[in-house]
């Protein structure tokens, strides 16, 4: 058996080891980053469809996030890159993704360790309610 064929034998959702890369970088293509080189990240808790956080990440972090299962982030502030987790433990794994119909913004299903928001609230929306007059339907 080639070095290749083992390969391509644990690429769990792939033909080859190639498309994989070629997937990538076909996604990588079809989003449009903005003028800063990023598209913002809504990441969702995969089973319960609740809405966890708002992140940004440029090309590589993307990249990062679709090839090794975690959730990689370009930090705006700190200008690095950042995995989710590395040093709270409060790690995102990636169930799914997606990008909406503009190409523009991902969604990012995870099974989300811990906490999501670094207030140590569960989901960064709990930390600032606005409590807006809600329409009659």
């Amino acid at each position: 058996m080639s070095e290749d064929t083992t390969v391509e034998s644990t690429t769990a959702d792939r033909t080859t080891a190639d498309s994989t890369v070629t997937d990538t970088a076909a996604i990588l293509e079809r989003v449009r980053f903005d003028d800063k080189g990023l598209v913002p990240a809504i990441i969702q808790q995969w089973d319960s469809k609740e809405v966890l956080m708002l992140g940004y990440m440029n090309a590589e972090a993307l990249r990062r996030t679709l090839t090794e299962g975690r959730v990689t982030f370009w930090s705006r502030s700190r200008q690095e890159f950042w995995r989710k987790g590395d040093t709270s433990g409060h790690a995102q794994f990636v169930k799914g993704a997606a990008l909406d119909c503009d190409a523009d913004t991902l969604l990012v299903e995870v099974d989300q360790i811990g906490v999501a928001c670094h207030t140590g609230a569960r989901r960064c929306f709990d930390v600032d309610p606005l409590n807006p007059v809600v329409g009659p339907r």
